[in-house]
């Protein structure tokens, strides 16, 4: 267990955003009127402490299961036509992440990545539609072990103007694993298959690696799917143990 919960990307912002509140409150001895200044940068380093957390997740072991990989609000979730990554319908579940949110990114499923495709563009709030379409953008494709292809693209927002991913072709990963975050405000789009279960609505408040979004369809004996293609999945009980879940393990 780490002692601090922080992102890596984030301890230069923290250490940078520390040194003012240590430096003034030294010379505050002597002046103290720089007092303010004190409360200014203290806030400040509250807010970016607090911005690049990093805690630990409860990841859900069933191999059913699909999970967020991001931290925020769900603000779509249906069928739709995709014809920019995966050339089919398929169930699309858009998570926005405001500044207060935790905006490390998880992998929603086990696999290897088969291709990353960043793309440059504009900066529009990240919770309107066009922005999954003209903002900057980094798509993680993803072959899981019973060989389904899903797509995660991580959208920078108005304020977010870097975004990390730390895998490339080849890499591997597991549910749950830490895979990048975005900086101040961004969006995390998923594309699953269109007969994947739907777990959540709009509105939902989600976690990265540990609320579900979606399960993957399973075949009857007779073949047919065992859940209507965007259905909503039965509801899982939280795990309050190790043996149904397990601890994210950094990528």
């Amino acid at each position: 267990m780490r002692l601090l919960p922080i992102a890596r990307e984030g301890i230069p912002f923290v250490l940078i955003s520390l040194a003012p509140v240590v430096v003034i409150g030294a010379a505050g001895a002597w002046m103290p009127w720089l007092w303010w200044f004190e409360i200014f940068f203290g806030l400040l380093f509250l807010f970016v402490l607090n911005f690049f957390r990093d805690p630990e997740r409860e990841i859900p072991v069933d191999e059913t299961s699909i999970v967020s990989p991001a931290d925020g609000r769900v603000i779509k979730a249906g069928i739709e036509r995709d014809d920019r990554f995966l050339g089919a319908d398929v169930l699309k579940i858009c998570i926005f992440m405001n500044v207060f949110n935790v905006h490390v990114n998880r992998s929603p499923a086990t696999g290897a990545v088969t291709k990353v495709v960043y793309n440059p563009g504009k900066f529009f709030n990240a919770s309107f539609d066009k922005a999954s379409l003209e903002n900057e953008q980094n798509a993680v494709f993803l072959r899981t072990p019973q060989g389904r292809v899903i797509v995660f693209n991580q959208i920078a927002g108005l304020i977010a103007r870097r975004i990390v991913c730390h895998v490339r072709q080849g890499s591997e990963l597991a549910k749950g694993a830490r895979f990048g975050m975005i900086r101040f405000g961004s969006r995390v789009d998923v594309y699953l298959p269109k007969d994947s279960a739907l777990a959540v609505k709009v509105g939902d408040k989600v976690s990265a690696g540990s609320s579900i979004l979606a399960r993957w369809a399973h075949k009857n004996p007779s073949g047919a799917d065992s859940v209507k293609s965007g259905a909503p999945a039965p509801p899982s009980r939280p795990a309050r143990d190790g043996k149904k879940t397990r601890r994210g393990a950094r990528h």
